[in-house]
């Protein structure tokens, strides 16, 4: 005999982001808005590029291990080997940053809706904003050095009040120029319509 109830929507940082009514897995970030696995509310919540993952930790890494070199060397030249242990600290916190950046990233979703975009984020603090489409005034792309490295660009909404600022990071360029054009259309359609 088969259990009547539905499964339960898929917790955050699973890996699979659940519909608004977990209905289904989140799709990729690549597919195009609504194509993903939807319920019957609309489209599914999307999710960020999995490149952003190796990005941070780079990020990570570099501001940990010199850190951690340090010491450990300076404290075994000058105390003795015995506090070269000193280097476990900064080890220990990459190690513990490492997982937490894998959750983090998880954790990113966007949702666009017929009237504002939808942006949650967050693991211990589960963060949604709410963006309306009438109230932005400049939405920005962006796309650093290292983000290029790995074919990654930030969306940057800016709007009308400071509170509802948000942004979307780990974007491929052409999701983020899609993103970016789309929303400035919709922005100005709901703005003309004040």
């Amino acid at each position: 005999m088969t259990d009547p109830t539905p499964a339960p929507p898929a917790p955050p940082g699973s890996g699979q982001h659940a519909t608004p009514h977990g209905t289904g897995p989140h799709g990729t970030g690549s597919a195009e808005p609504g194509t993903g696995p939807a319920g019957p509310d609309g489209p599914a919540w999307r999710g960020v590029e999995r490149a952003l993952l190796p990005l941070r930790r780079c990020v990570l890494l570099a501001w940990l291990l010199p850190p951690a070199a340090a010491a450990g060397v300076v404290p075994a030249l000058t105390a003795g080997p015995v506090w070269a242990l000193c280097a476990l600290l900064p080890l220990a916190a990459a190690g513990w940053g490492w997982g937490a950046l894998a959750r983090n990233w998880r954790s990113w979703r966007y949702l666009e809706r017929a009237d504002d975009l939808l942006i949650s984020r967050g693991v211990l603090w589960r963060e949604t904003t709410v963006v309306p489409y009438g109230r932005m005034q400049l939405v920005e792309v962006t796309s650093g050095p290292l983000e290029r490295r790995f074919g990654l660009a930030s969306l940057q909404l800016h709007t009308a009040a400071a509170t509802t600022d948000a942004g979307i990071p780990g974007l491929t360029p052409a999701e983020a120029e899609r993103l970016r054009d789309r929303l400035t259309e919709l922005g100005e359609a709901r703005s003309a319509g004040l």
